[in-house]
């Protein structure tokens, strides 16, 4: 398969200083402390990688209950345009904070060495990348059922473009199959049609695919057990992280709160996304949820906590791209990610889904 660049070179103010310098700074930031608001609300713009549903309902229950007020902060909430848009959404400024895949943030690095973009809290412990496959057209849990198919993908999504990290992992050659370049919106419906045999999910984002074919019909061919162990979206910062990175720091405590509350019991965040979108099916929100609960809270966020990397998993992860996609320079992974500003290790930990 002809190797395919997505990320725009959107290009950024450069970063001050090494990883060790921000953490060092963030030290002294006294992370206990609520940044409570002295007068007006300090205004932020956070991008979703898509659109509202359950999978980012945390987001919105923060919102509603107040608690980014409670941090000082007044937060916006956009939907985005796919979880590798909201890189450059976040690098060109328009856009103080997004949710992004950080493979495609590792290559954006390789091309951008000076961008300040780096994540700061990792919100899928795992990415949620399946194919999912029509049993019919002989496709089933096995990645060499899809032989000769045709998958449909959008053009700009994480899921199609870590397919050749996949193949690798197996051993078979990327051109395994034939790509049809769709858009997201349009994705069931040339699988409900049969124009392709196969697509490419977010696994949570499957459930309307779920409500039109019943799942008996389907095969999930899950990234995971081919033997990768890939993060997926996480918060990602720009110039805030060094310009004022207390404020980054207090998103990321209003937001672990809501999503450790969503964890425990998710109904107040489900009423929050529904006052956001009356048009959401409630039933289909929460058969999402389950199953993006499952790539939040995994059995390593039960040793680091939420939002934390093991380094030698992100650093594999960094290789990986590194060696598919070709890459000029590999960007190290203290540069990809920034643990400086994560809430305590006590108030991140949550037993695994």
């Amino acid at each position: 398969m002809q190797r395919r660049h997505f990320l725009s070179a959107a290009l950024a103010a450069p970063i001050a200083g090494p990883l060790a310098t921000a953490a060092t700074a963030a030290a002294g930031l006294a992370a206990p402390a609520v940044v409570r608001a002295q007068g007006a609300l300090t205004p932020l713009k956070f991008t979703l990688d898509f659109r509202v549903t359950s999978q980012t309902s945390p987001f919105f229950l923060a919102l509603a209950q107040g608690y980014y007020k409670d941090e000082g902060l007044d937060v916006s909430i956009d939907v985005g345009a796919g979880s590798v848009a909201s890189i450059t959404r976040v690098a060109s400024g328009a856009y103080d904070l997004g949710l992004g895949d950080i493979s495609s943030l590792v290559e954006f690095h390789a091309q951008n060495p000076d961008t300040p973009v780096q994540a700061i809290y990792q919100y899928y412990n795992r990415a949620p990348f399946v194919i999912i496959g029509r049993k019919d057209r002989g496709i089933t849990t096995d990645f060499q059922s899809l032989k000769g198919k045709k998958v449909a993908a959008a053009a700009v999504e994480a899921t199609r473009r870590c397919w050749p990290m996949v193949a690798r992992a197996l051993k078979t050659p990327p051109e395994l199959f034939d790509w049809v370049t769709t858009d997201f919106s349009a994705r069931d419906n040339v699988m409900v049609r049969g124009d392709v045999d196969a697509a490419t999910y977010f696994h949570d984002s499957a459930v309307s695919l779920f409500a039109r074919v019943p799942p008996k019909d389907l095969s999930v061919l899950e990234y995971g057990k081919a033997g990768l162990n890939l993060y997926g979206n996480a918060v990602l910062g720009g110039k805030l992280v060094q310009e004022r990175p207390e404020l980054a720091q207090a998103f990321l405590r209003a937001s672990n709160r809501a999503l450790r509350e969503t964890l425990a019991q998710p109904d107040a965040a489900f009423a929050a996304i529904k006052a956001r979108e009356p048009i959401l099916n409630m039933e289909v929100e929460r058969e999402r949820w389950g199953i993006t609960r499952r790539y939040l809270a995994t059995a390593e966020t039960q040793s680091i906590g939420l939002g934390a990397v093991q380094p030698a998993v992100l650093a594999q992860q960094i290789d990986e791209v590194a060696a598919v996609f070709n890459l000029a320079r590999k960007p190290a992974a203290d540069r990809v990610f920034n643990p400086a500003l994560l809430p305590a290790v006590a108030d991140r930990k949550v037993a695994a889904a």
